[in-house]
C-alpha cells in the first residue's frame, strides 16, 4: 500500500503547548465565544448518526453500525496502540466526525478553521475535545487509522513531539496485516537516499515545531525512526517506551535523541543498517 501521511494533518491546542501556536488564539476565541456558535449556526458537523465504544465516538452523516468493519478496525487499533506502546486503555474520548462527502467536509473546515491547507483528514486537539475530521472516500480507513492514532496519543501524553506524533501515526496507519509493519514505499525511497549518501538526523527532526515545516521526506524518516526503535532491538524499544512513559507525566523531558546516544552507540549506523535489512523483506504476495 502507498502511505500518504502528508495528505493529512493535525494540530492541537493544549495547556502545555501547541504545534501551531499561531492558531492558538483562534481556538481560544472559539472556546470563549461558545462552540455552540460554530456547531449550530454553521450547522455543518455531522449529527445524524452516532456509535460509541469506550474511548471512540463516531458521529457521521452516514449510518455506521458498531459492527461495521471500519469501526471495528478503529476499536482494534486502540488495543494495538496500547499494547505496542504500553499505554493504558483509558483516557479522554476521541470523537471522529465523518462527513458524507468531501464538499461538506471542506465547507466546515473553511468556516471553522479558515486558512488550513486542503487535506483529506485532520486531527484537532483542544482542551475541550480531541476531534478527527474526515469524509467518506476511498482512503478513509488509512486516514482514520492515522488521525485516530494522533487522538489516542494526545489522550494519554502531556505532550507529543511533532516528529514522534507523525512517525507513530505513519506506523499505525498501516493495516494490521502489513508484514512486519513495513511501509515499502518509504523503505524504497529511503534506500535511494542512503545510496546517495543521505544520513539520518534525529536532532533536526526534533527541532521541528510546526507541521507545516514537515516535508514528505520528514514523514518517511520519522516513520523509519519509529520502526527502528520498535523492531531493531530490545534496547532501542526500551528507549522509546521509557520516553513515552516519561511524556505521560512530563511535557518537556530530555530529547529522545539524548537517551539514544547514551544507550546505543553509533545509533545512526544502526538505523541505516536496520533500513537496509528491510529491503530484504519481500511482500506477502511474493512469499511462498
Amino acid at each position: 500500500m502507498t502511505s500518504t501521511g502528508y495528505h493529512r494533518c493535525h494540530f492541537s491546542f493544549s495547556v502545555v503547548g501547541s504545534p501551531l501556536l499561531g492558531l492558538l488564539f483562534f481556538a481560544i476565541a472559539v472556546l470563549t465565544s461558545g462552540c455552540r456558535t460554530a456547531r449550530h449556526e454553521i450547522g455543518q458537523l455531522p449529527a445524524g448518526h452516532s456509535v460509541r465504544s469506550e474511548q471512540l465516538q463516531v458521529i457521521s452523516d452516514l449510518k455506521l453500525k458498531l459492527d461495521q468493519p471500519l469501526i471495528q478496525d478503529l476499536i482494534q487499533l486502540r488495543r494495538d496502540v496500547a499494547h505496542e506502546l504500553q499505554l493504558p486503555l483509558e483516557g479522554r474520548d476521541v470523537v471522529v466526525y465523518v462527513f458524507g462527502d468531501k464538499t461538506k467536509y471542506q465547507q466546515y473546515l473553511d468556516k471553522t478553521y479558515p486558512g488550513l491547507p486542503p487535506r483529506r483528514a485532520y486531527f484537532v486537539g483542544t482542551p475541550r475535545e480531541l476531534a478527527v475530521y474526515t469524509f467518506w472516500g476511498e482512503s478513509i480507513q488509512e486516514d482514520l487509522r492515522h488521525e485516530f492514532t494522533h487522538g489516542l496519543l494526545h489522550a494519554q501524553l502531556k505532550h507529543v513531539p511533532l516528529w514522534l506524533d507523525e512517525g507513530l501515526a505513519e506506523y499505525f496507519e498501516l493495516p494490521r496485516s502489513t508484514l512486519n509493519k513495513v511501509n515499502r514505499e518509504y523503505v524504497r525511497k529511503l534506500g535511494i537516499a542512503i545510496a546517495n549518501n543521505w544520513e539520518p538526523d534525529l536532532d533536526r527532526l526534533e527541532s521541528l515545531q510546526d507541521v507545516i515545516q514537515m516535508q514528505r521526506a520528514d514523514y518517511q524518516e520519522s516513520w523509519a525512526w519509529v520502526h527502528f526503535l520498535l523492531h531493531s532491538s530490545d534496547g532501542s524499544r526500551e528507549v522509546l517506551l521509557n520516553h513515552l512513559q516519561e511524556l505521560r507525566e512530563n511535557p518537556h523531558p530530555a530529547p529522545l535523541s539524548t537517551a539514544l546516544r547514551d544507550t546505543l552507540p553509533e545509533v545512526n549506523s544502526r538505523y541505516i543498517a536496520h533500513l537496509s535489512s528491510l529491503n530484504t523483506i519481500q511482500p506477502a504476495s511474493h512469499q511462498k
